[in-house]
């Protein structure tokens, strides 16, 4: 078991980042990179926003001078060497999977200089003209040599939230309000290629809603290929029919709704049954009167 220190250690490394490390406003004159990128350091952030009147989901790049937005077929994210921990010897880890001490490459919650900083964001001006409450982020699918956990870790030794674990059934929903930026902590369980399909769903103020697709791509390990990463195409996901509704936005749980449908079908048979006796009886009235 690791020490209350080791622990200590291990938590401040995920630990949530300073609020000026995630205070941010996005300017809206910031440019559309064109062609392939491999980014390997510096802050980035998957985000969607409203560009030339469409809808879509782009990875920002606040390494870039000045910052520009790319595009996820374009842009591949690799996960240094560097990246490299042990799982620790902690029950509160067991989600990840895999043995302590069990090598991983982790995307920190908090920046480290020679590691990738992969967050999410809110806050490009176009989406924040036309949303509502925020956005939906489905995960629709991972591809890969491993597995995909995304978890934060509140203070030092607050208990790990996963987000995502591609153990997991598929869509998973996370809900993100308007205006927000977070970062978290990603797992890969094993070196290599990995394809991250993504569905956001946003909430527009006007009522409507607005959804796009996007694949992440990511060359875990040194030995890893970014151009392998940026040629795969993924095949274990397709888009989603409709979006997972976040647990905190359900009005009510699944078993309940079940057992409303039953009822409601029960309802309806009985008064069928109902109506059936009655002309029934009505029927065998009308010939004793005639009879008579």
């Amino acid at each position: 078991m690791l020490s209350l220190a080791g622990r200590v250690m291990l938590a401040a490394a995920l630990a949530v980042p300073s609020p000026d490390g995630l205070s941010q406003s996005l300017a809206p004159d910031q440019g559309q990179a064109a062609g392939p990128a491999v980014l390997e350091t510096g802050h980035v952030d998957v985000g969607p926003r409203f560009r030339d009147g469409a809808f879509r989901v782009q990875i920002h790049d606040d390494e870039a001078t000045p910052p520009v937005w790319r595009s996820p077929d374009e842009a591949v994210i690799r996960v240094r060497d560097t990246a490299a921990q042990e799982i620790p010897d902690d029950p509160a880890y067991a989600f990840l999977g895999a043995p302590a001490g069990t090598s991983v490459h982790v995307l920190p919650q908090t920046q480290r200089e020679d590691v990738v900083w992969l967050g999410w964001n809110t806050q490009d001006p176009g989406l924040l003209e036309r949303a509502g409450r925020g956005v939906t982020m489905n995960l629709r699918g991972v591809q890969g040599p491993g597995k995909l956990t995304v978890f934060l870790q509140s203070g030092t030794l607050g208990a790990p939230q996963v987000l995502w674990n591609s153990d997991d059934a598929y869509p998973q929903a996370l809900w993100v309000d308007r205006n927000t930026h977070t970062h978290a902590n990603w797992v890969f369980g094993a070196p290599g290629v990995y394809l991250v399909a993504l569905d956001v769903t946003a909430e527009l103020a006007d009522g409507g809603t607005a959804t796009a697709s996007t694949t992440l791509r990511f060359a875990v390990g040194d030995a890893a290929s970014p151009d392998e990463a940026r040629a795969a195409t993924i095949t274990v996901a397709s888009p989603s029919a409709a979006p997972a509704v976040p647990a905190a936005d359900r009005g009510f749980p699944g078993w309940l709704l079940g057992v409303l449908g039953l009822a409601g079908l029960l309802l309806v048979a009985l008064l069928v049954s109902v109506a059936v006796r009655g002309a029934a009886v009505r029927r065998r009235a009308e010939r004793e009167r005639a009879s008579a």
